[in-house]
Protein backbone atom coordinates (compact mmCIF):
# COMPACT_ATOMS: atom_id res chain seq x y z
CA UNK A 1 0.00 0.00 0.00
CA UNK A 2 1.20 3.43 -0.66
CA UNK A 3 2.29 5.82 1.74
CA UNK A 4 0.28 8.50 -0.27
CA UNK A 5 -3.24 6.59 0.34
CA UNK A 6 -2.55 7.60 4.13
CA UNK A 7 -2.72 11.92 3.34
CA UNK A 8 -5.17 14.10 3.64
CA UNK A 9 -5.55 18.04 3.54
CA UNK A 10 -6.06 19.81 6.98
CA UNK A 11 -6.59 23.75 7.18
CA UNK A 12 -3.35 24.83 9.58
CA UNK A 13 -5.84 26.53 11.63
CA UNK A 14 -7.19 23.51 13.32
CA UNK A 15 -3.25 22.73 14.04
CA UNK A 16 -3.50 22.66 17.54
CA UNK A 17 -1.10 24.98 19.11
CA UNK A 18 -2.04 25.13 23.10
CA UNK A 19 -3.85 22.60 25.43
CA UNK A 20 -7.69 22.84 25.79
CA UNK A 21 -8.46 25.05 28.49
CA UNK A 22 -9.35 22.07 30.45
CA UNK A 23 -8.30 19.15 30.20
CA UNK A 24 -11.53 16.77 29.87
CA UNK A 25 -12.89 19.68 28.21
CA UNK A 26 -11.37 18.37 24.47
CA UNK A 27 -13.92 17.15 22.14
CA UNK A 28 -14.09 13.43 21.91
CA UNK A 29 -15.10 11.76 18.50
CA UNK A 30 -16.69 8.01 19.01
CA UNK A 31 -16.52 6.13 16.04
CA UNK A 32 -18.64 3.08 17.00
CA UNK A 33 -19.10 1.12 13.53
CA UNK A 34 -19.56 3.05 10.61
CA UNK A 35 -21.81 5.97 12.84
CA UNK A 36 -19.61 9.19 14.49
CA UNK A 37 -20.64 10.92 17.60
CA UNK A 38 -19.49 14.21 18.65
CA UNK A 39 -19.17 14.21 22.64
CA UNK A 40 -16.51 15.72 25.44
CA UNK A 41 -13.84 13.99 26.94
CA UNK A 42 -15.49 14.43 29.87
CA UNK A 43 -18.01 11.90 28.40
CA UNK A 44 -15.34 9.07 27.99
CA UNK A 45 -17.18 7.20 31.42
CA UNK A 46 -20.76 6.27 29.76
CA UNK A 47 -18.77 4.21 26.81
CA UNK A 48 -17.19 2.50 29.14
CA UNK A 49 -18.78 -0.88 31.31
CA UNK A 50 -17.75 -2.49 34.39
CA UNK A 51 -15.26 -5.15 33.92
CA UNK A 52 -13.41 -3.23 31.17
CA UNK A 53 -9.68 -2.86 31.62
CA UNK A 54 -8.47 0.69 30.52
CA UNK A 55 -4.52 0.62 30.51
CA UNK A 56 -2.69 3.91 30.87
CA UNK A 57 0.90 4.71 29.84
CA UNK A 58 2.54 6.43 32.81
CA UNK A 59 5.21 7.16 31.29
CA UNK A 60 6.95 10.75 31.94
CA UNK A 61 8.22 13.12 29.63
CA UNK A 62 11.92 14.13 29.98
CA UNK A 63 13.45 17.62 29.48
CA UNK A 64 15.15 15.99 26.30
CA UNK A 65 15.86 19.10 24.11
CA UNK A 66 19.41 20.67 25.14
CA UNK A 67 21.19 23.59 23.64
CA UNK A 68 24.26 24.06 23.56
CA UNK A 69 27.41 25.94 21.02
CA UNK A 70 30.16 24.55 18.96
CA UNK A 71 33.15 24.88 20.45
CA UNK A 72 35.31 25.52 17.68
CA UNK A 73 33.26 28.13 16.21
CA UNK A 74 30.39 29.59 18.42
CA UNK A 75 27.34 28.03 15.83
CA UNK A 76 24.12 27.37 17.88
CA UNK A 77 23.35 23.32 18.13
CA UNK A 78 20.53 21.61 19.40
CA UNK A 79 20.08 18.14 20.79
CA UNK A 80 16.91 15.89 21.49
CA UNK A 81 18.10 13.16 23.81
CA UNK A 82 16.55 9.67 22.72
CA UNK A 83 18.26 6.90 25.12
CA UNK A 84 21.13 6.18 26.15
CA UNK A 85 23.89 4.55 23.79
CA UNK A 86 23.79 1.05 25.76
CA UNK A 87 20.53 0.46 26.86
CA UNK A 88 16.85 1.71 25.23
CA UNK A 89 15.61 2.60 29.02
CA UNK A 90 16.47 5.59 30.45
CA UNK A 91 19.32 5.76 33.05
CA UNK A 92 20.69 9.35 33.95
CA UNK A 93 23.91 7.43 35.06
CA UNK A 94 24.76 6.79 31.42
CA UNK A 95 26.99 9.19 30.17
CA UNK A 96 26.66 8.60 26.59
CA UNK A 97 23.70 8.93 24.50
CA UNK A 98 21.69 8.84 21.49
CA UNK A 99 20.58 12.03 20.56
CA UNK A 100 18.71 13.46 16.88
CA UNK A 101 21.38 16.61 16.71
CA UNK A 102 20.53 20.02 14.54
CA UNK A 103 22.56 20.59 12.50
CA UNK A 104 23.58 17.25 11.79
CA UNK A 105 26.00 17.53 8.80
CA UNK A 106 28.17 19.79 10.59
CA UNK A 107 28.63 17.95 13.65
CA UNK A 108 31.45 15.53 12.47
CA UNK A 109 33.29 13.16 15.49
CA UNK A 110 34.94 14.04 17.95
CA UNK A 111 33.55 17.74 17.75
CA UNK A 112 32.95 19.25 21.09
CA UNK A 113 30.17 21.32 21.97
CA UNK A 114 29.53 23.18 25.24
CA UNK A 115 26.23 23.15 26.82
CA UNK A 116 24.97 26.37 28.36
CA UNK A 117 21.69 27.99 28.51
CA UNK A 118 21.69 32.20 28.98
CA UNK A 119 22.85 32.11 32.30
CA UNK A 120 25.83 29.95 32.83
CA UNK A 121 27.78 26.46 30.85
CA UNK A 122 27.02 23.36 32.51
CA UNK A 123 29.84 20.99 30.47
CA UNK A 124 30.29 19.68 27.09
CA UNK A 125 28.49 16.93 24.85
CA UNK A 126 31.49 15.44 22.32
CA UNK A 127 30.54 13.30 19.27
CA UNK A 128 31.48 10.04 19.58
CA UNK A 129 29.82 8.72 16.78
CA UNK A 130 27.81 9.58 13.40
CA UNK A 131 24.90 7.89 12.95
CA UNK A 132 22.24 7.86 9.93
CA UNK A 133 19.21 9.91 9.80
CA UNK A 134 21.02 13.00 11.58
CA UNK A 135 21.58 10.73 14.80
CA UNK A 136 24.88 10.66 17.21
CA UNK A 137 26.03 9.16 19.69
CA UNK A 138 27.36 11.36 22.08
CA UNK A 139 29.46 11.47 25.66
CA UNK A 140 28.59 13.96 28.23
CA UNK A 141 30.85 16.10 30.61
CA UNK A 142 28.68 17.55 32.94
CA UNK A 143 30.10 19.58 36.10
CA UNK A 144 26.77 18.67 37.87
CA UNK A 145 24.24 15.59 38.07
CA UNK A 146 22.31 14.31 34.50
CA UNK A 147 18.76 15.18 35.83
CA UNK A 148 19.76 18.35 37.91
CA UNK A 149 21.57 19.53 34.13
CA UNK A 150 17.78 18.61 32.44
CA UNK A 151 15.82 20.33 34.65
CA UNK A 152 18.04 23.33 34.59
CA UNK A 153 18.72 24.12 30.94
CA UNK A 154 16.27 21.21 29.29
CA UNK A 155 12.76 21.82 27.62
CA UNK A 156 10.26 19.57 27.31
CA UNK A 157 10.26 18.72 22.99
CA UNK A 158 7.42 19.82 22.03
CA UNK A 159 6.60 18.35 18.41
CA UNK A 160 8.18 20.98 15.84
CA UNK A 161 4.56 21.71 14.15
CA UNK A 162 3.93 23.14 18.09
CA UNK A 163 4.74 26.71 17.48
CA UNK A 164 4.90 27.69 20.86
CA UNK A 165 7.42 28.05 23.70
CA UNK A 166 4.77 29.03 26.65
CA UNK A 167 5.24 27.88 30.17
CA UNK A 168 1.96 26.76 29.76
CA UNK A 169 2.68 24.71 26.68
CA UNK A 170 5.65 22.99 28.75
CA UNK A 171 3.90 21.98 32.02
CA UNK A 172 0.86 20.78 30.07
CA UNK A 173 2.94 18.43 28.09
CA UNK A 174 2.49 15.20 30.70
CA UNK A 175 -0.28 13.31 31.66
CA UNK A 176 -1.45 13.79 35.19
CA UNK A 177 -0.79 10.54 35.75
CA UNK A 178 3.00 10.36 34.84
CA UNK A 179 5.35 9.03 36.63
CA UNK A 180 8.36 6.74 35.18
CA UNK A 181 10.92 9.05 33.71
CA UNK A 182 12.12 8.33 29.78
CA UNK A 183 9.42 9.26 26.91
CA UNK A 184 10.86 12.03 24.55
CA UNK A 185 7.54 12.67 23.73
CA UNK A 186 3.75 12.52 25.70
CA UNK A 187 1.49 9.50 25.04
CA UNK A 188 -0.90 11.94 24.25
CA UNK A 189 -4.21 11.04 23.83
CA UNK A 190 -3.64 10.75 27.75
CA UNK A 191 -3.03 14.11 27.73
CA UNK A 192 -7.06 14.80 28.20
CA UNK A 193 -7.21 13.05 31.43
CA UNK A 194 -8.12 14.62 34.69
CA UNK A 195 -8.34 12.74 38.04
CA UNK A 196 -12.07 13.24 37.58
CA UNK A 197 -12.55 11.17 34.78
CA UNK A 198 -10.11 8.45 36.37
CA UNK A 199 -12.54 8.56 39.31
CA UNK A 200 -15.66 8.20 37.14
CA UNK A 201 -14.41 5.36 35.43
CA UNK A 202 -13.50 3.76 38.15
CA UNK A 203 -16.69 4.03 39.64
CA UNK A 204 -18.39 2.34 36.78
CA UNK A 205 -16.42 -0.68 37.82
CA UNK A 206 -13.69 -0.30 35.29
CA UNK A 207 -10.29 -1.86 35.85
CA UNK A 208 -7.09 0.53 35.56
CA UNK A 209 -3.84 -0.87 34.48
CA UNK A 210 -0.58 0.70 34.31
CA UNK A 211 2.27 0.35 32.56
CA UNK A 212 5.11 2.24 30.80
CA UNK A 213 6.11 2.29 27.08
CA UNK A 214 9.08 5.21 26.87
CA UNK A 215 8.20 7.30 24.22
CA UNK A 216 10.71 7.85 20.90
CA UNK A 217 11.69 7.76 17.37
CA UNK A 218 9.60 4.56 16.48
CA UNK A 219 6.09 6.91 17.40
CA UNK A 220 7.14 9.81 16.13
CA UNK A 221 9.42 9.50 13.08
CA UNK A 222 7.09 10.14 9.69
CA UNK A 223 6.81 7.66 7.03
CA UNK A 224 8.93 8.94 4.31
CA UNK A 225 9.04 5.18 2.27
CA UNK A 226 6.73 5.50 -1.22
CA UNK A 227 5.08 2.36 0.25
CA UNK A 228 4.21 1.81 3.64
CA UNK A 229 5.53 -1.98 4.21
CA UNK A 230 9.13 -0.35 3.33
CA UNK A 231 8.76 1.77 6.48
CA UNK A 232 11.59 0.95 9.26
CA UNK A 233 10.17 1.35 12.56
CA UNK A 234 12.65 1.88 15.66
CA UNK A 235 12.38 -0.32 18.91
CA UNK A 236 10.83 1.74 22.05
CA UNK A 237 11.40 0.41 25.51
CA UNK A 238 8.65 -0.55 27.43
CA UNK A 239 7.65 -2.37 30.77
CA UNK A 240 4.66 -4.34 31.98
CA UNK A 241 4.30 -4.99 35.47
CA UNK A 242 2.78 -8.08 37.12
CA UNK A 243 -0.38 -6.18 38.22
CA UNK A 244 -1.21 -5.08 34.70
CA UNK A 245 -0.03 -8.37 32.51
CA UNK A 246 -2.77 -10.56 34.98
CA UNK A 247 -5.09 -8.08 34.29
CA UNK A 248 -5.09 -7.82 30.59
CA UNK A 249 -4.62 -11.80 30.69
CA UNK A 250 -7.58 -11.88 32.73
CA UNK A 251 -9.91 -9.75 30.91
CA UNK A 252 -8.98 -11.80 27.37
CA UNK A 253 -9.47 -15.27 28.96
CA UNK A 254 -12.84 -13.97 29.95
CA UNK A 255 -14.00 -11.73 26.61
CA UNK A 256 -14.12 -8.58 28.57
CA UNK A 257 -13.10 -5.81 26.33
CA UNK A 258 -9.47 -3.90 27.19
CA UNK A 259 -9.35 -0.57 26.14
CA UNK A 260 -5.83 1.11 25.45
CA UNK A 261 -5.54 4.62 26.38
CA UNK A 262 -3.39 5.84 23.10
CA UNK A 263 -1.32 4.03 20.23
CA UNK A 264 1.56 3.05 22.85
CA UNK A 265 -0.48 0.86 25.19
CA UNK A 266 -1.13 -0.62 21.39
CA UNK A 267 2.75 -1.16 20.41
CA UNK A 268 3.94 -2.71 24.39
CA UNK A 269 0.61 -5.33 24.31
CA UNK A 270 0.53 -6.27 21.11
CA UNK A 271 4.24 -6.28 20.59
CA UNK A 272 4.28 -8.23 23.67
CA UNK A 273 1.56 -11.03 22.59
CA UNK A 274 3.52 -11.13 19.11
CA UNK A 275 6.60 -11.91 20.86
CA UNK A 276 5.29 -14.05 24.04
CA UNK A 277 2.01 -15.47 22.69
CA UNK A 278 0.68 -13.51 25.46
CA UNK A 279 1.04 -10.62 27.75
CA UNK A 280 4.39 -11.23 29.79
CA UNK A 281 5.29 -8.71 32.78
CA UNK A 282 8.52 -7.38 32.58
CA UNK A 283 11.03 -4.79 30.62
CA UNK A 284 11.75 -5.60 26.98
CA UNK A 285 11.89 -3.54 23.58
CA UNK A 286 9.58 -3.54 20.21
CA UNK A 287 9.85 -2.04 16.95
CA UNK A 288 6.88 -3.67 15.80
CA UNK A 289 5.04 -2.13 12.62
CA UNK A 290 1.06 -2.31 12.75
CA UNK A 291 -0.62 -2.01 9.37
CA UNK A 292 -3.64 -3.66 7.62
CA UNK A 293 -3.66 -6.92 7.93
CA UNK A 294 -2.45 -6.85 11.60
CA UNK A 295 -4.18 -9.65 13.83
CA UNK A 296 -5.19 -7.67 16.77
CA UNK A 297 -5.09 -9.84 20.08
CA UNK A 298 -4.83 -7.86 23.13
CA UNK A 299 -7.18 -4.63 22.25
CA UNK A 300 -10.60 -3.82 21.59
CA UNK A 301 -11.51 -0.32 21.72
CA UNK A 302 -8.91 2.92 21.73
CA UNK A 303 -8.44 6.16 22.74
CA UNK A 304 -6.25 8.25 20.64
CA UNK A 305 -5.86 11.57 19.22
CA UNK A 306 -5.72 12.84 15.41
CA UNK A 307 -2.93 11.87 13.98
CA UNK A 308 -0.30 13.15 10.98
CA UNK A 309 -0.78 12.57 7.33
CA UNK A 310 1.26 9.70 6.22
CA UNK A 311 2.25 8.71 9.83
CA UNK A 312 2.61 5.24 11.41
CA UNK A 313 0.27 6.16 13.57
CA UNK A 314 -2.56 7.04 11.51
CA UNK A 315 -1.44 3.62 9.53
CA UNK A 316 -2.02 1.49 12.97
CA UNK A 317 -5.24 3.27 13.96
CA UNK A 318 -6.27 2.37 9.84
CA UNK A 319 -4.80 -1.36 11.05
CA UNK A 320 -7.36 -1.40 13.86
CA UNK A 321 -10.81 0.78 12.81
CA UNK A 322 -10.42 0.42 8.89
CA UNK A 323 -8.85 2.36 6.40
CA UNK A 324 -11.57 3.59 4.72
CA UNK A 325 -13.75 4.24 7.93
CA UNK A 326 -10.57 5.96 9.52
CA UNK A 327 -10.35 8.29 6.71
CA UNK A 328 -14.03 9.09 6.64
CA UNK A 329 -13.92 9.82 10.13
CA UNK A 330 -11.05 12.35 9.23
CA UNK A 331 -13.22 13.81 6.95
CA UNK A 332 -15.88 14.78 9.42
CA UNK A 333 -13.69 16.01 11.85
CA UNK A 334 -11.55 18.71 9.93
CA UNK A 335 -15.10 19.42 8.56
CA UNK A 336 -16.91 19.51 12.22
CA UNK A 337 -13.31 21.64 13.28
CA UNK A 338 -11.94 19.03 15.17
CA UNK A 339 -8.48 20.54 16.84
CA UNK A 340 -5.48 17.78 15.50
CA UNK A 341 -2.19 16.28 16.52
CA UNK A 342 -1.00 16.66 20.02
CA UNK A 343 -2.81 19.58 21.51
CA UNK A 344 -5.69 18.27 19.76
CA UNK A 345 -8.89 16.63 20.38
CA UNK A 346 -9.52 12.82 21.18
CA UNK A 347 -11.04 9.86 19.05
CA UNK A 348 -12.64 6.48 20.73
CA UNK A 349 -12.22 3.61 18.47
CA UNK A 350 -14.96 1.29 19.23
CA UNK A 351 -14.02 -2.22 17.78
CA UNK A 352 -16.54 -4.30 19.51
CA UNK A 353 -19.78 -3.17 20.46
CA UNK A 354 -20.16 -2.68 24.43
CA UNK A 355 -22.70 -5.08 26.39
Amino acid sequence: MLASDYDFALPPELIAQAPAAQRDASRLLVLDGDATADRRFSDLPAYLNAGDVLVLNETRVIAARIFGERAASGGRVEFLLLHPARTARYDPAATQWIALAKPARRLRAGERVVLRDEQRAYGTATVVTELEDGLREIEFALDLGFEEYLERAGRLPLPPYIHNESAEAQQRYQTVFARVPGSVAAPTASLHFTPEVLAAIEARGVEIARLTLDVGLGTFRPIVATRVEEHRMHAESYAIPAAAAGAVERARAEGRRVIAAGTTVVRALEGSIQKHGRIVEGEDATDIFIQPGFAFAAVDAMITNFHLPQSSLLVLVSAFAGRERIMRAYAQAIERRYRFFSFGDAMLILRRAPA
